[in-house]
């Protein structure tokens, strides 16, 4: 059953938007992490072909682990979009999902992230805000 917008509240709202975000997030920062310590899949086709590339894959735990969170952001996606209007979720979940992966960039994966990016992420913070108002 699809519920009106109207009747969702504010802090249902976001915690629904939040699952996506932290589980999209979380999700993107693990499988980057599991591609890193795999190394290149184009040197290990080289030396050990298609299959060794792919069981490459297949044996690393942070892919998984990746692949799970999201799955779990997919799904949060749909109830989401069931319970509240596609022009808050969509916007709302994908730009702050940019904010959220640059700071788990710098923290968990110890990117350089520059000064440009921080400033985006404040902008689409800012665009969020007025979206919501």
């Amino acid at each position: 059953m699809i519920v009106p917008a109207s009747t969702v509240g504010f802090w249902p709202a976001a915690g629904m938007i939040a699952a996506i975000i932290l589980a999209s997030s979380v999700g993107e920062i693990l499988t980057a992490a599991a591609m890193k310590s795999i190394g290149d899949l184009d040197e290990i086709r080289a030396h050990s072909g298609l299959p060794g590339a792919i069981r490459a894959v297949l044996t690393c735990p942070l892919f998984f682990g990746g692949v799970t969170f999201l799955a779990l952001a997919f799904f949060s996606l749909l109830y989401a979009l069931n319970h509240l209007p596609l022009g808050l979720v969509a916007p709302a979940s994908a730009s702050l999902t940019l904010v959220t992966n640059a700071a788990g960039a710098k923290i968990f994966l110890k990117e350089n992230v520059d000064r440009r990016r921080w400033i985006a992420a404040v902008l689409v913070c800012i665009g969020v805000y007025f979206l919501a108002h």
